[in-house]
């Protein structure tokens, strides 16, 4: 009966034995798999994850910003009509985009009306001296919006 028990003991500890005392040179060995698992697998995912997201946000399409070109002032009863807040020349009869400052035709300098009293000032002047209005518009690009129905789909219209 002893020698039962002492057998099944011994059979326990070859079981126990690799598992307790494991084998230093096999997991030596095995030190490169580790590091490509636990090091360069997760910064190869980081990497893939930054190319994913930079593709998806990327922009598609770039456009270059074109300066609008002034337009001829409306004539009604043979005077020119300017509208408040946009420069104009009133040697050319032109109305310029906000932000220009200068005639491209005359090389003189625009003036404004301002749209909350209707003084008129010159156009590189970004504050009203009669209601203190500051009005400083700086030239932006257009945005474009897509094609297609309005929203609320093509009954709304």
């Amino acid at each position: 009966m002893g020698d039962a028990i002492g057998r099944i003991m011994q059979g326990i500890l070859d079981v126990l034995t690799p598992i307790v005392t494991p084998d230093w040179g096999a997991l030596v060995g095995l030190l490169p798999v580790f590091l490509v698992i636990g090091v360069v697998g997760p910064i190869v995912s980081l990497l893939v994850l930054g190319w994913f997201i930079y593709v998806v946000r990327a922009p598609r399409a770039r456009l270059q910003y074109v300066e609008p070109a002034p337009v001829r002032a409306q004539i009604v009863d043979g005077a020119p009509i300017y509208p408040a807040g946009e420069p104009y020349c009133p040697f050319d009869q032109l109305v310029y985009p906000p932000g220009a400052t200068t005639c491209s035709e005359c090389k003189r300098d625009l003036a404004v009306h301002c749209p909350k009293c209707g003084v008129g000032r010159a156009a590189v002047i970004d504050t009203c001296a009669n209601c203190g209005l500051v009005l400083h518009i700086e030239p932006k690009a257009l945005a474009l919006r897509p094609a297609g129905p309005p929203p609320g789909g093509a009954a709304a219209a």
